[in-house]
C-alpha cells in the first residue's frame, strides 16, 4: 500500500511539475473576430461549402469547448487536468471526452456542405495518443479538414488546418483503433 500510494504521489509531483510549465490559458470570452476568421477557413474548405454554415461550425466550437471546460471543471493544464480525471477528481476532461462531446454537438447540426471527423494521433515513444474534431467539407478526408482542439489548451480552442498541425500525426479514428487492437 505504502509502495503503491508513494508511486501516486511520485506521479502527481511529476504532472505537477511539468504542468507547472505550461499555463492554463484565460478563458476569456470568445470574440466575434475569432468565430469570423474560423468560419472564413471553414467556408475555404471548398466551393460547396455553405456560408451559414461554416459560420455556424465555427460559432459551435468556439463557444461549445468554454461550456465544455466549465462542465470539466477545468482548472488546470491539460495533463494535470488529465491526472485529476484518472484519479478521480474530476468527471470528465481527457482529449478523447473533448472530441466525443464536440463531435455529437457538431453533428446534432445535420450540415450538408460539411463532415464531422473522430480524428486519432497514435501514441509515439514520447506523446501519449489523442484526440481531436477534425471538419471537412462534404465527403472531404481529416486530411482535407480543420482540426478543432479544446484539449490541447484547457478548453481555449486550438484550430488549424490538419496538414499545418505539425505537433499530431492525425488519421482516422478506426484506422488507428484497428492497428492497436492488433498490437
Amino acid at each position: 500500500m505504502m509502495i503503491k500510494l508513494f508511486s501516486w504521489l511520485m506521479v502527481m509531483a511529476t504532472i505537477l511539475t511539468v504542468g507547472g510549465c505550461t499555463a492554463t490559458p484565460a478563458l476569456e470570452p470568445v470574440g466575434q473576430s475569432d468565430i469570423d476568421k474560423l468560419a472564413a477557413e471553414i467556408q475555404g474548405l471548398g466551393q460547396g461549402v455553405a456560408p451559414e454554415e461554416a459560420e455556424r461550425a465555427a460559432e459551435i466550437a468556439y463557444r461549445y469547448s468554454l461550456q465544455l471546460a466549465q462542465e470539466y471543471q477545468i482548472t488546470d493544464p491539460p495533463l494535470v487536468h488529465n491526472a485529476k480525471v484518472i484519479h478521480g477528481y474530476r468527471p470528465r476532461g481527457l482529449c478523447n471526452h473533448w472530441a466525443e462531446d464536440l463531435n455529437k454537438r457538431l453533428k446534432e447540426e445535420r450540415f450538408r456542405t460539411l463532415t464531422v471527423h473522430w480524428a486519432t494521433s497514435p501514441p509515439t515513444p514520447f506523446k501519449i495518443i489523442h484526440h481531436s474534431a477534425i471538419i471537412s467539407e462534404r465527403g472531404g478526408t481529416i486530411h482535407d479538414g480543420i482540426v478543432l482542439d479544446p484539449w490541447r489548451n484547457g478548453g481555449a480552442l486550438f484550430w488549424s488546418k490538419t496538414q499545418a498541425d505539425d505537433r499530431y500525426n492525425w488519421r482516422p479514428r478506426m484506422e488507428v483503433r484497428e492497428e492497436l487492437l492488433k498490437g
